[in-house]
């Protein structure tokens, strides 16, 4: 049975990403025996310069439809002073559907701990997955903006932090069996409800074992001892600073993917990357966060772990053996390490026998 895909690409390199994601979903596909149906549709900026909104009503229910969705980027300085902005998409797409559990895995590959900026000893054996709820908090409180005054409110209710609390206990028992929870429980009430019901929930998880971090102490062990964590889980704000900090462990941001799930309808996976302007059609950027995107796509947006091992091994083979992108000291353009990585795919089918 086909499965459909919809691709938002999106503004900026948004384009240029998802093209190389598209290309490495079809030549899984092909090899694994899958059926897959893509179609488009503009969002972010481009919805804006397309029909005067960034979340498109055609575009919504073109992403309800689907089975999983792939967005490339959103933003740019040209919509800066327009009276919507092309982010205003992105979580109003999160909200319609139900998008609560953002999960972005930073791992560094064996062999390449010379990528990070970090000292390679600091970031050897690093695999984190960075739980953060996506529907709450700062980001969807209630607001008042002035000249002189302004507000954000942030809200929590024990229903939400449970139920990404239980995302976060779950993946640690498929990992290592540790959660760290991240707040700030010395200044913020939000964050002692949110610590009260990690603890209380505990008890479920008698497998996982789990401590408890103020966040500005999380972000110095990001980058001093990442190898300590396993699972991260943490509420909006907290969570899109940290996980956006753990790309330099990894040596980029453009290396990193993300997926956002909710209790059932499409997911909607993206890398964590921006819209980057200022090298849009110039075949600078990366590719290697929209491809670790859409391989988190197949795993959890449509059930094909093999097909997802499959595109992980590819992309990791050829950042170990291709010349990379200048984001990793390199001279490749986005397009040629593309290419590389649909090279690699073929590869692992010719090795599969013999394995």
């Amino acid at each position: 049975m086909s499965q459909s895909i919809l691709i938002l690409p999106g503004d900026g390199i948004g384009p240029e990403v998802a093209a190389a994601a598209k290309a490495c979903l079809q030549a899984v596909a092909k090899l694994e025996g899958l059926e897959f149906t893509f179609s488009e549709a503009p969002f972010g900026g481009a919805g804006i310069d397309a029909c005067g909104e960034p979340l498109p009503e055609d575009t919504l229910k073109a992403a309800e439809a689907a089975d999983a969705i792939f967005l490339g980027a959103v933003g740019g300085p040209q919509w800066d002073h327009a009276p919507k902005r092309p982010e205003q998409g992105l979580l109003g797409l999160r909200k319609a559907l139900g998008l609560f559990a953002n999960l972005r895995p930073v791992k560094v590959f064996k062999g390449l701990e010379h990528l990070s900026p970090l000292k390679e000893d600091r970031v050897a054996g690093a695999d984190v997955l960075i739980v953060r709820e996506l529907t709450g908090g700062l980001y969807f409180g209630e607001k008042r903006e002035g000249d002189e005054d302004a507000f954000d409110g942030c809200s929590y209710s024990r229903a939400e932090v449970s139920r990404i609390a239980e995302i976060g206990f779950k993946a640690a028992q498929g990992r290592k069996g540790k959660l760290t929870s991240v707040d700030k429980a010395n200044v913020l009430a939000t964050s002692r409800l949110w610590r009260k019901t990690v603890n209380d929930l505990s008890s479920q998880y008698p497998d996982v074992t789990v401590d408890h971090l103020y966040v500005d102490a999380a972000a110095m062990a990001l980058v001093t001892h990442p190898a300590r964590f396993d699972v991260i889980v943490t509420e909006n704000l907290f969570g899109d600073i940290l996980s956006d900090e753990a790309a330099v462990v990894a040596g980029s941001i453009g290396l990193l993917g993300s997926a956002s799930l909710g209790a059932s309808g499409p997911g909607l996976f993206e890398p964590i990357h921006g819209s980057a302007p200022d090298i849009a059609g110039q075949d600078k950027a990366n590719p290697s966060g929209a491809i670790a995107s859409a391989a988190m796509l197949l795993r959890y947006g449509l059930n094909q772990p093999k097909a997802a091992d499959r595109l992980e091994a590819a992309l990791e083979s050829a950042l170990q053996h291709e010349e990379r992108t200048a984001d990793l000291g390199g001279t490749a353009k986005g397009s040629a390490f593309a290419h590389s990585v649909l090279a690699h795919i073929h590869k692992e089918q010719v090795m599969e026998p013999a394995q």
